[in-house]
């Protein structure tokens, strides 16, 4: 049985790590220092400037209390052990105890010197003073990103721990324990990376993410990256003054069409090249007309002629993205988890022009035998299967 100093930690670490990363389901709960604070924080919606100041100041201090809840917390889990006496605890107990101590205490040094002046000692106030303008303070600045925050177009997108809110002068992001801003006349902005993901927690599908860096030709305004999804990309471009740069030459798949097909290029491209007979020749794919006809279905399981799942003697047509465009317009954007499952291959990939296969592959004869998240291409009816191989 473990002791209950050990399940006490585990629990408060779990607890902790919750409690300043704040997942949806602590938000949704109201364990977060923006619901417990609240009464005190007032409204973002009238005073955003005002709202975060105060903020990140309380969740600095709030979160700088958590190694003394622990060791408080400690002492009452496991009352034998006599944690509280610093007379015969250990080195490094002892060292954990000052830092507990001093932490919150150096952290309300600085919310206390933060809120001087009517909070003008603030890291967010002292930005903002950098934007004003002449014979004017920071508070001018922050009635207009005020205004600015409370109109409905605004660009807003990211988690509640993260967010980029792009209005019509200033682009900003929102973290934990910082505000940055940045006028739009004077930033330049820089795709610098590209992530993908084979999938998504929040919608089930993949995903890119884009980090854009955000200069300001301010030199009191230090550069900042912003991370958004590639789907947003077009309507940050609406919002934004001044030309994203491509740095790092990134293709963007700016719709679910573009991701899909990037998906289904990979994995067609993982089969083996389909040897073309010498006497024949490719013509132009009937979809774009611009490019030859580059892939074919091919039967890979069992015999040439055996079983009832049979070889496609269709020749190609067709081209790789055309496949994939035609196959992902004719799906449900809203559930494309079910993209390729075997009743809609038989009315997407049976569906394309000049497939003449549809009495080989008819009906339920074909179920997914290995799947990916978004992409099904590997399919069997018994122990045979079809892959759709891209053609040498």
């Amino acid at each position: 049985m473990e002791s209950p100093e050990v399940t006490f930690t585990l629990a408060y670490v779990v607890f902790s790590v919750c409690f300043v990363f704040t997942p949806n389901e602590f938000h949704t709960a109201g364990i977060s220092a923006q619901s417990l604070l609240s009464a005190w924080l007032g409204s973002e919606d009238l005073c955003f400037v005002q709202y975060h100041i105060r903020r990140t100041a309380a969740v600095r201090l709030l979160h700088s209390f958590i190694p003394l809840g622990y060791f408080i917390g400690m002492c009452f889990a496991a009352p034998e052990k006599q944690f509280y006496n610093v007379y015969i605890a250990s080195d490094g107990w002892k060292l954990f105890i000052l830092l507990a101590v001093l932490l919150p205490a150096i952290t309300s040094m600085f919310a206390l010197y933060w809120s001087r002046n009517h909070w003008g000692n603030h890291p967010l106030a002292r930005t903002l003073a950098h934007h004003a303008l002449a014979h004017s303070a920071w508070k001018a600045v922050a009635s207009s990103v005020n205004t600015e925050f409370r109109r409905i177009d605004k660009f807003a997108t990211g988690s509640p721990t993260s967010r980029i809110i792009v209005t019509d002068n200033w682009v900003l992001k929102v973290t934990t324990y910082h505000v940055r801003i940045a006028q739009q006349q004077d930033i330049h902005l820089t795709v610098t990376n590209s992530r993908h993901h084979e999938i998504s927690a929040e919608t089930g599908t993949p995903v890119q993410l884009l980090t854009i860096r955000v200069s300001s030709i301010n030199p009191s305004v230090k550069p900042f990256d912003i991370r958004l999804n590639s789907t947003e990309y077009g309507e940050l471009q609406e919002k934004l003054h001044a030309p994203i740069r491509n740095a790092a030459n990134v293709v963007i798949h700016q719709t679910l069409s573009d991701m899909f097909l990037e998906t289904f290029r990979s994995l067609v491209e993982e089969n083996e090249p389909y040897p073309l007979p010498t006497n024949q020749e490719l013509e132009p794919c009937i979809g774009c007309m611009q490019i030859n006809a580059n892939i074919k279905l091919v039967k890979l399981c069992g015999e040439p002629n055996e079983g009832e799942c049979q070889q496609c003697y269709c020749r190609p047509m067709w081209c790789l993205t055309c496949m994939g465009k035609w196959f992902a317009s004719r799906q449900d954007q809203q559930h494309p988890e079910t993209w390729l499952s075997s009743h809609l291959l038989k009315f997407g990939l049976i569906s394309l022009p000049g497939f003449c296969c549809f009495n080989i592959f008819h009906k339920d004869r074909l179920r997914p035998q290995a799947f990916h998240p978004l992409l099904r291409v590997v399919m069997q009816q018994k122990k045979s299967s079809l892959v759709i191989p891209r053609n040498i």
